[in-house]
């Protein structure tokens, strides 16, 4: 634990949960939610295809799902929520078999429970990757809160850590593989990092059933419309 915890701090992190009492919530974790906007990029758009995400976040979110289903032999349902509506994120989560996608979901806590009751989670079951205003609804209630640094919000990151909303605060921002650090740091702390390192790099047996598992998963798509849920049609 020791190892883990000195790692990611001398890396620039923030543990704003003791790592052991992370640990614990992480052991309760049975669903993993990203924002999008932010946190797999750096927010940036130009035209309407949306941000961009990187293959080291995509490859640590792929790594991070495959170590639960080595140590607890289920696929976490997975999320992307994003009050914007984001194709790359789409098309990300339909290649991956992510479970879910939200698009304009500006008030994010209807989607979070739209997700759950999908589900039949609770909140403290979620693990949550956000990084700003319209995502502390949902960093109010879930389990774990890892949130992507931006250091161009000191008052933001004041209010996140005075009021209680954070676990963890990456070293890097969204445009430089914070994804990937959260991911990697979840694996540390519940130890399955190297078994499924290794696996994965030896496509094994465990890595082909988890695969074939994982290509069968549907994603569905969402949107929030006049403060509704409505599911779309491709």
């Amino acid at each position: 634990m020791g190892e883990i915890d000195l790692l990611f701090s001398t890396a620039g992190g923030k543990f704003w949960t003791t790592p052991k009492a992370l640990q614990q919530k992480l052991s309760k974790a049975r669903a993993i939610i990203f924002d999008w906007d932010g946190v797999f990029n750096n927010g940036s758009k130009s035209d309407s295809s949306g941000s961009p995400f990187s293959e080291p976040d995509a490859m640590g979110v792929n790594l991070l799902r495959f170590s639960f289903w080595l140590s607890r032999h289920q696929i976490p349902p997975t999320a992307i929520l994003s009050g914007e509506e984001n194709r790359s994120g789409l098309f990300l989560a339909k290649r991956e078999h992510y479970a879910s996608v939200y698009f304009k979901s500006t008030d994010k806590i209807k989607s979070l429970y739209h997700f759950l009751n999908a589900h039949q989670l609770s909140a403290e079951e979620v693990i949550f990757v956000f990084d700003d205003i319209l995502d502390l609804s949902l960093a109010a209630v879930c389990g774990v809160r890892i949130q992507v640094n931006r250091k161009a919000s000191p008052l933001f990151n004041q209010y996140v850590t005075a009021h209680r909303l954070v676990d963890y605060v990456t070293a890097q921002e969204g445009s430089h593989f914070a994804v990937r650090e959260a991911c990697e740091l979840i694996m540390g702390l519940n130890g399955t990092f190297d078994q499924a390192l290794h696996e994965r790099m030896m496509f094994s047996d465990h890595y082909k059933e988890y695969l074939a598992a994982r290509q069968a998963l549907p994603t569905h798509l969402y949107y929030l419309i006049n403060g509704e849920i409505k599911t779309a049609v491709e």
